[in-house]
């Protein structure tokens, strides 16, 4: 029985009818089943259906096997909120560029407790786009067979995910401003996502929601999204930026989520339920501008870095004659340059991520990064050194901190020659890592190494370095 998202009303359902004789009007009616999903039921459950005229039962014999094939909610353990806090106890500080507020761990038990009651977790799969709070590590406690997915751009955020789940819960990188990575696209029956509360944000992550589900009439898009109540203008705008995308509000459920901070909007916001009509899409533009706060916040808007700035990076990827190709942060896709061709990128953006994915994601004689000179992978020798290591098999680096001014930094890598098992995998981050090394584990052979969070990366270089056999 293919229940999809309506498993609460199927359950429902199989129980009244277990229970005694059900007229089918009451089952539409105390179901909330359309009249032909209910027809279908009865079909599914075929000779198993008592028939008295206008009513209808279950065979007694028969009962408990149904009532087992559409499964039931997890008895919670006395101690789930107290592994909830646990999990939140330790993850990452909130990074407020990225609009982070953490939710209450009330708030978590209560997002797994709701959607175990709403859906057969045992059988639907859910991505969790952006997983600050551990929403994911909530509904892993509560149930252990879910099959749970996470996309996030903070590394920090999927390496915890990783660490606590003990590799059980798949974990992504992206940045849904650059596009859905493949390993997650098609892929979900519910995606679940709280992401920053502007309607650019709002609109984009929902659109990456829609890209998720394998079916997407068929599935849901569960969001969280708060908005004062003395600017109700803010709440249309956002609304109908879901509702352009093709979405219809299956329900809004209020102050469902509470946060540690969010004053303006009273620490709290709705949970809304979407289901895609068929005519939800994709975004054809992508902000970059979605936050509320820091350089990429809508407020902010589209900086642009001074000429000198621009010129003087440009300029060191030029060193030795060579022509440069100027290019943004965008590594969802493969780039190789010309012999004598240098690439310089503008990564003045960067939150921290973009910068190695630059590297693997480019492949050039030379490349020139321009970066805050606060990158997080340049603040002291220890976060050097590891990128250094990163990208080893395939650059040299020079850090050139306060580079033009001090508001910048300019790293720039020097092709290596020297070829290795490694540089065939980091020369070809785009590629299934199971198509470029033989030996790669059953976990990581359908990834690419471009759409692995960073502590995998590492992981793959020791693998690699200590495995040398690979194909051509």
């Amino acid at each position: 029985m293919d229940l999809g998202v309506l498993a609460r009303q199927h359950r429902l359902a199989i129980t009244l009818l277990t229970r005694g004789w059900s007229r089918f009007d009451d089952l539409v009616r105390e179901t909330g089943l359309p009249r032909r999903s209910v027809e279908e039921l009865l079909a599914e459950l075929g000779e198993d259906v008592e028939r008295s005229g206008s009513a209808l039962r279950l065979r007694p014999d028969s009962a408990e096997r149904w009532a087992d094939h559409v499964g039931c909610p997890a008895t919670p353990p006395p101690d789930l909120e107290a592994r909830i806090a646990e999990h939140l106890a330790d993850v990452p500080p909130p990074l407020p560029a990225l609009d982070h507020v953490q939710a209450t761990a009330d708030t978590v038990l209560r997002r797994a407790l709701w959607l175990d009651e709403h859906y057969d977790l045992g059988r639907v799969k859910i991505v969790f786009v952006g997983d600050h709070d551990l929403t994911s590590l909530a509904v892993h406690e509560l149930r252990a067979d879910a099959d749970l997915a996470v996309v996030d751009l903070d590394d920090r955020v999927l390496a915890h995910i990783d660490r606590r789940s003990e590799g059980t819960i798949r974990t992504v990188h992206a940045d849904l401003r650059f596009g859905l990575p493949r390993a997650v696209s098609g892929t979900a029956d519910i995606v679940f996502s709280d992401p920053p509360y502007t309607p650019e944000g709002m609109a984009l992550f929902a659109s990456r929601a829609v890209e998720c589900l394998s079916e997407p009439v068929r599935g849901r898009v569960l969001l969280a999204y708060g908005y004062s109540r003395r600017h109700p203008t803010l709440g249309h705008q956002t609304q109908k930026a879901l509702l352009n995308l093709g979405l219809a509000f299956e329900a809004i459920v209020p102050g469902f989520n509470r946060y540690h901070g969010a004053q303006a909007i009273g620490s709290t916001a709705d949970l809304y339920v979407c289901q895609p009509t068929p005519r939800a899409r994709r975004k054809t533009k992508n902000p970059q501008a979605i936050y509320t706060h820091g350089p990429s916040s809508v407020e902010a808007g589209k900086t642009t870095e001074s000429r000198e700035a621009l010129a003087a990076f440009t300029a060191l990827a030029g060193e030795g004659g060579r022509t440069v190709t100027v290019a943004g942060p965008d590594w969802t896709k493969p780039a190789t340059a010309e012999q004598g061709t240098a690439v310089a990128l503008d990564l003045t953006g960067d939150p921290g991520p973009w910068l190695c994915r630059a590297l693997l994601a480019v492949n050039a004689e030379r490349v020139a990064a321009l970066v805050p000179n606060a990158h997080p992978d340049l603040a002291d020798a220890a976060s050097q050194t590891a990128l250094i290591e990163l990208v080893a098999p395939k650059y040299k680096l020079r850090l050139l901190r306060s580079t033009p001014d001090n508001k910048h930094a300019v790293v720039v890598a020097d092709r290596v020659e020297t070829v290795s098992a490694a540089s065939q995998v980091w020369t070809r981050a785009h590629a299934r890592l199971g198509n470029v090394w033989p030996d790669a584990p059953a976990g990581l052979a359908d990834l690419r190494l471009i759409d692995l969070p960073r502590h995998r990366i590492v992981e793959v270089l020791r693998l690699l370095t200590a495995n040398r056999s690979i194909s051509d």
